[in-house]
C-alpha cells in the first residue's frame, strides 16, 4: 500500500516534523489512556456503585408494595428508609413513557442507564439531566412513582481530576521537550543558513554545535569552505600573473605591428583583437563573481545604466520594461558582465535587443530580448556549457566567440542563489534570456 499522498500534507520544516514526531506520541498516548480510563473508571467503578444503589432500591420497592393505593408513599418510604436519603413522590401514569433525559458528556449516566435498566425491570424512565440528581420513574405496587436520590451515590467523585492531571502534565512535558528539541535543532538550520550562503557566495560566521554528529557535519562543512576559499584565492592570484604575462606580448605584437605595411597590418591587428577578446574571456569565466560581498543595488538603475553603455557604443539595445523598486543584494561588477554578456550575444546575433525589468517582493528578473535565430529548445541547455559553440544558425562565425558569455553569465546567475533560463522571445521571436534571484 502506498503513502505517498501523505506527503503532500507533511510539513517542509525540520522543526515542524520533529515537532509532530514529538506531539503524535503524545496525543495518542492521551487518547489511549482516556479510553481506558473510560472503560476501567467510569464504567467499573458506576457499575460498583449503580449495583449498591439497585439494592436500595429494590428495598424501596418492597416497601412501596406493601402501602395500599392512597398512601403518603413520601411519607411510608422515609419512615422505613430514612437513611437511605431517597425521596419517593406520586407521579400521573404518563410519565412512565417519558424519554430518558441525559447531558450529551454525560459518560456514566449512560452506564446508570444500561445497568440500573437491566437489574431493575420495574424502572420505566430515567432523568440524569438535573443538577446533581438522578430521577426514576417506576411502576411499583402501590401505582407510578418517582425515586430521586443523589448523583454521587451512582457516579465517582470529581471524576474528571485523573484527565486533568493528565492534559496538565502532557502540556508541561511537551512544553519542556520543545524546548529542547528548538536547542537541538538550532545548530542544524545554522549550519543550513551558513550553507546556503556560502551556496550564494557569501561569508557568514558558523561555529560548529550541538550534538555530536552536527558538530562533525559543522567541522566538516568547515573545512570544505576554508578549501574551497583558498582555492578560489590562489586562482585569483594566478589569473593576476596570467593576465599580466599575456597581455605584454600582446601589447609589443601591436606596438610591431604599427611598423608593418599597411596591407598585412589590418589583418594582423584583427587577429591580434581575437586574441585579446579571447583572452578577457577566459580571464571573465575564470574570475567568476569577482567580488566578496554584495551590496544593495537598484537593478533598474543597473540596466539603464547598461542600457546607456550600450547605445553609446552605437549598439542597438533599448530599455523596453521595468516595473517594481526598490535594492537587491547583488554584486555589480559581477552582475553588469553577466547582462554585458547577454547583451553583446543579442546585438551579436540579431539586428535589435531589448532589456527589462521586474522586481517583486520574492523575485528579481533581468530579461535581454533579441531578434535573431535564437537557440532551439534541445541545445539551450548545451549552450551554458564552457566552451560550447552552436550550429552556424547562431552566426558563430562573426569572430572571436568561444562560447563563454553564457556559461559566464550562467556561473553569476547561480553565485547569486538565482538561475539563467534561456527561451524564445514571443515579441522579438529570437532568444529570450532571463536572470531570476530569489529576494
Amino acid at each position: 500500500m502506498s503513502f505517498a499522498w501523505l506527503k503532500h500534507y507533511m510539513p517542509r520544516g525540520i522543526y515542524a516534523r520533529a515537532a509532530l514526531i514529538l506531539l503524535l506520541p503524545v496525543v495518542v498516548v492521551q487518547l489511549v489512556v482516556s479510553v481506558l480510563f473510560a472503560q476501567r473508571h467510569f464504567e467499573g467503578v458506576t457499575v460498583q456503585m449503580a449495583d449498591t444503589v439497585e439494592r436500595e432500591i429494590n428495598l424501596v420497592l418492597n416497601v412501596l408494595s406493601d402501602l395500599p393505593p392512597d398512601a403518603d408513599v413520601t411519607q411510608a418510604v422515609l419512615d422505613a428508609t430514612g437513611p437511605l436519603a431517597m425521596i419517593v413522590q406520586r407521579i400521573p401514569e404518563e410519565a412512565l413513557d417519558a424519554p430518558n433525559q441525559r447531558d450529551w458528556d454525560d459518560f456514566s449516566g449512560r452506564v446508570v442507564i444500561r445497568r440500573l435498566g437491566e437489574t431493575i425491570p420495574a424502572i420505566r424512565s430515567f432523568d440524569l439531566s438535573g443538577s446533581g440528581l438522578v430521577q426514576i420513574a417506576v411502576e411499583s405496587g402501590t401505582g407510578p412513582v418517582s425515586i430521586t436520590f443523589d448523583r454521587r451515590r451512582v457516579s465517582a467523585r470529581n471524576p474528571h481530576q485523573l484527565l486533568v492531571y493528565m492534559v496538565v502534565f502532557s502540556v508541561l512535558t511537551t512544553f519542556v521537550s520543545f524546548i529542547y528539541l528548538r536547542n537541538q535543532l538550532r545548530p542544524i538550520r545554522r549550519l543550513a543558513r551558513a550553507a546556503e550562503a556560502f551556496g550564494r557566495g557569501r561569508h557568514l560566521a558558523y561555529v560548529p554545535a550541538g550534538a555530536t554528529e552536527l558538530r562533525a557535519a559543522g567541522t566538516a562543512f568547515v573545512d570544505m569552505r576554508n578549501r574551497i576559499e583558498r582555492q578560489m584565492e590562489t586562482r585569483t592570484l594566478m589569473l593576476s600573473g596570467v593576465s599580466h604575462d599575456l597581455r605584454t606580448p600582446l601589447t609589443r605584437m601591436r606596438l610591431a605591428l604599427s611598423m608593418v605595411d599597411d596591407d598585412t597590418r589590418d589583418a594582423l591587428e584583427a587577429d591580434v583583437d581575437d586574441m585579446q577578446n579571447m583572452i578577457d574571456a577566459f580571464l571573465d569565466f575564470a574570475k567568476g563573481d569577482g567580488e566578496s560581498e554584495p551590496k544593495a543595488v537598484d537593478p533598474i538603475a543597473l540596466a539603464q545604466t547598461l542600457v546607456e553603455d550600450a547605445q553609446r557604443g552605437d549598439q542597438p539595445v533599448t530599455l523596453h520594461e521595468v516595473n517594481g523598486q526598490g535594492t537587491v543584494m547583488l554584486r555589480p561588477i559581477a552582475m553588469r558582465r553577466a547582462l554585458g554578456n547577454l547583451i553583446s550575444n543579442a546585438v551579436r546575433y540579431g539586428r535589435r535587443a531589448e532589456v527589462s525589468v521586474a522586481l517583486t517582493e520574492k523575485s528579481l528578473r533581468f530579461r535581454v530580448e533579441d531578434d535573431g535565430p535564437g537557440i532551439p529548445e534541445d541545445r539551450r541547455a548545451d549552450a551554458q556549457r564552457p566552451f560550447t559553440r552552436l550550429d552556424p544558425s547562431r552566426n558563430q562565425d562573426k569572430g572571436g566567440s568561444v562560447g563563454l558569455g553564457l556559461a559566464i553569465a550562467t556561473d553569476i546567475a547561480r553565485a547569486h542563489g538565482g538561475v539563467l533560463r534561456l527561451g524564445e522571445s514571443e515579441r522579438l521571436g529570437g532568444l529570450r534570456a532571463d536572470i531570476v534571484i530569489a529576494r
